[in-house]
């Protein structure tokens, strides 16, 4: 018992480790200091349907902690999508999960990163990237291109450490609303959903 404790310990540990070297590395592509907490990652991923016959498009999974809760929503791992910019962080989650549908690249040139000119479809979007840290119109192309890829009514997921909205849509018919704020993580976070109305019948 004391030597599987330790052992999470110990993982936990190295994976506060390896957020905080990235951070040090490139702060501006990293939001925050420490990765998710499991309380932000279970509400983030909460959004996901394992009914779906579209899978999930994860962006900026860092060490991982949403990524697992994605998992254990019950998304199989070939119906998940994660696009990583980190190197390190990219070949920890391809050693952790080798059946997700990882990417190196960059989540704001998603036709090119995933290289099938805006064709594929999503059930919905979970994004951690630090929006806050580029301007505002590359936001709102990001979320976008975001929401062209996903059935109408289907949300993106947008984490932030912000009161506000990390996104203007004023003006557009996009729905925005705060679905969670979640003490328990450091700092405490801010979950904002996204998405377009449906048709009316």
């Amino acid at each position: 018992m004391k030597t599987a404790i330790s052992s999470r310990v110990g993982r936990l540990l190295g994976d506060e480790m390896r957020f905080f070297k990235n951070w040090l590395g490139r702060p501006r592509s990293i939001g925050a200091v420490m990765p998710s907490s499991p309380f932000t990652a279970r509400s983030m991923a909460s959004v996901a349907n394992p009914d779906s016959q579209l899978p999930v498009l994860e962006l900026g999974p860092g060490t991982g902690v949403v990524t697992s809760a994605i998992l254990e929503r019950g998304i199989a791992p070939n119906q998940l999508w994660s696009i990583e910019y980190a190197p390190e962080f990219f070949n920890h989650l391809k050693n952790k999960w080798p059946d997700i549908k990882l990417v190196l690249g960059d989540a704001f040139n998603l036709d090119a990163t995933l290289g099938d000119g805006g064709a594929m479809r999503f059930d919905c979007a979970i994004s951690g990237l630090p929006l806050l840290n580029f301007p505002m119109h590359q936001r709102i192309d990001f979320l976008n291109g975001l929401l062209k890829r996903l059935p109408a009514g289907r949300p993106v997921i947008q984490l932030c450490y912000g009161f506000s909205s990390p996104i203007d849509v004023t003006g557009t018919s996009i729905v925005a609303c705060r679905r969670d704020f979640v003490l328990r993580n450091v700092p405490p976070a801010h979950i904002w959903s996204y998405h377009l109305p449906r048709a009316r019948s």
